[in-house]
């Protein structure tokens, strides 16, 4: 465990997927938040619905915002439909922010724009999951 992490967060049992094609951010995002909350690296949202059966089904998604440029903002819709309940955070750059609006507008919960530091994607995700320590959920400029 490191420096500052919150036991009784680390062993509630909740999971998060993060979906992004770049590598970088899959990992940097998940070492971010694997002390506090059992975290998922996958490539595309077709690798999360095959691992995502059953008792492994995510609380929140992280989806980075090239796949809404890719296949545009139904995909939230279709990630909400696959997983039952699930919260989806968009990982936006300042330059995707009126693509991370989109997504939002189809029923995505939140937003994270880089550059990612771990207290903010902490912060994030508390809040999505109603953890103590949250924050604001969307910060973009365009909102």
């Amino acid at each position: 465990m490191q420096i500052g992490v919150e036991t009784a967060k680390a062993v509630d049992q909740r999971r998060v997927f993060v979906i992004d094609d770049d590598e970088i951010t899959r990992a940097a995002l998940q070492f971010m938040l694997h002390d506090e909350i059992e975290t998922h690296e996958l490539a595309t949202p077709e690798e999360a619905y095959e691992k995502g059966v059953d008792w492994l089904a995510p609380h929140v998604v992280m989806l980075g915002v090239s796949f809404l440029k890719q296949r545009g903002p139904d995909l939230v819709r279709e990630i909400m439909t696959k997983f039952k309940g699930v919260r989806v955070l968009i990982v936006t750059a300042k330059a995707d922010e009126a693509i991370a609006i989109e997504g939002l507008k189809a029923g995505a919960h939140g937003a994270v724009v880089k550059p990612l530091t771990i207290e903010t994607v902490r912060k994030k995700v508390d809040t999505i999951l109603g953890r103590a320590g949250g924050a604001t959920l969307v910060q973009l400029g365009g909102v």
